[in-house]
């Protein structure tokens, strides 16, 4: 196939055996681990944990991913949509709150197939927000949960630590249409998200302005009670990081996050202790559950 699934449109060639483009993935979905996630946010991870398939390649090849092993290196083994599907019955099985697809962007057309048939449970759409509004049409009625990054408002650092200048249009565009399909988000008698948009950030060293944009973004498009935000403190350096992107995030720049999302208005959502940020909390990708 000539490859135009992500924003990206590289018009790569991918074949059962071989990957071109960014994400250098095959036709085919390339899985690294499933698991039961338990440090997902709490209305998905709720005392069971979140069924997370963690897939390999990505569109955006951030400079600071904690999973590089898998993003960056393509590390992963091929397998059929119809063994997927069987992935996601098996976690279901162990008592899987949610199916959590991570980083499936450049595997969308595979993961329909595996989701033909209705799942007991929520299907996520864990992506890096950098998503086609053509790709997410076809999803419609398929996914119930979408849980996108908002990663930059600022095409500075999105340039230079994702190689996506129009990261934030893009992403924006993307979200638009994330909560048309599923409008405001439903919380069940238990806790856990039955449908709706989480939207994450994770603020980044020396990136205060581009967290306060971000916010001031959310709180400008959606009303109270129409989608949550997740502001995250896991920043982890990972090799080859320079300058401010070399060190963890501090506790004064986390707290200045939180306050300014708070004078904001935007307190339906979460935040993360600063311990969040360790090298554990990034899974052992040894293809378990694949």
């Amino acid at each position: 196939m000539i490859c135009t699934i992500c924003p990206r449109r590289c018009g790569a060639e991918r074949t059962e055996t071989r990957g071109e483009g960014l994400c250098a993935m095959p036709a085919g979905p390339v899985v690294a681990k499933a698991m039961l996630h338990h440090w997902e946010e709490p209305c998905l991870s709720g005392t069971r944990g979140a069924g997370a398939v963690f897939f390999s390649g990505c569109n955006l090849g951030c400079t600071f991913c904690q999973n590089g092993r898998i993003s960056h290196e393509n590390f992963g083994k091929t397998i059929s949509p119809a063994r997927l599907r069987e992935i996601f019955d098996e976690l279901i099985a162990q008592g899987a709150h949610c199916i959590d697809l991570v980083s499936p962007t450049h595997f969308t057309p595979w993961v329909l197939e595996a989701l033909q048939d209705p799942l007991p449970v929520p299907v996520v759409w864990n992506s890096g927000g950098y998503d086609s509004v053509e790709t997410l049409k076809t999803l419609e009625g398929k996914v119930q949960i979408y849980l996108p990054d908002l990663k930059y408002a600022l095409s500075e650092p999105a340039r230079e630590l994702s190689r996506a200048a129009d990261y934030f249009d893009v992403a924006a565009a993307a979200i638009d249409e994330m909560f048309r399909q599923v409008g405001p988000y439903r919380m069940g008698e238990d806790g856990l998200m039955q449908s709706g948009v989480i939207i994450r950030h994770l603020v980044l060293p020396g990136q205060l302005e581009n967290t306060r944009r971000v916010i001031d973004y959310v709180a400008r498009r959606f009303a109270p009670g129409e989608v949550k935000f997740s502001l995250m403190s896991q920043y982890t350096p990972q090799p080859g990081a320079a300058g401010a992107m070399a060190r963890r995030l501090t506790g004064a720049e986390y707290r200045a996050a939180r306050d300014y999302m708070a004078a904001c208005g935007v307190a339906d959502g979460f935040c993360q202790e600063r311990s969040s940020a360790k090298e554990e909390y990034t899974p052992d990708f040894d293809l378990s559950g694949v």
